[in-house]
């Protein structure tokens, strides 16, 4: 059983090393929400109804923390010089920082409690916790590999 995990991980970590690397693709892009998907529906085990209304709110949450986060990264990305020549360079980067924190803590809240409304409070608790360890499984398959 170890081994399947093994190569689950292994799957999931090339996966996520490709949509990485190289711009999202829409089919790399549901391939890593596939991964994800599965991953959190193992941990959270939801009810056929639980199912039909969380994945579709899920799915539009995450959404939105994409179009914030492609908001920041248009004006910063790969291309910034980080070694700002000016207080007010250095000034705007963390106002942008900190205001893409900010989205990402209001779409967060929003729809944890769209979440409450569907599925009970513990379960709720347990896709934050599976998010979190679908995040250490890919760093540790980076690390043992």
């Amino acid at each position: 059983m170890k081994k399947h995990y093994k190569h689950f991980f292994l799957l999931l970590f090339l996966a996520f090393f490709i949509c990485s690397s190289y711009s999202q693709t829409d089919a790399k892009r549901e391939k890593i929400d596939a991964l994800r998907a599965s991953f959190i529906n193992k941990k959270v085990n939801f009810t056929t109804k639980e199912t039909e209304a969380f994945w579709p709110l899920y799915n539009e949450m995450n959404d939105k923390l994409d179009a914030v986060r492609r908001t920041f990264r248009q004006k910063y990305n790969s291309n910034t010089n980080y070694n700002f020549e000016t207080d007010k360079e250095a000034e705007d980067y963390l106002n942008a920082e900190l205001n893409l924190k900010q989205k990402e803590f209001e779409i967060n809240k929003d729809y944890y409690d769209k979440f409450k409304k569907i599925l009970p409070v513990k379960k709720v608790a347990d896709v934050r916790r599976a998010e979190e360890d679908f995040k250490k499984e890919i760093i540790n398959s980076i690390k043992n590999n």
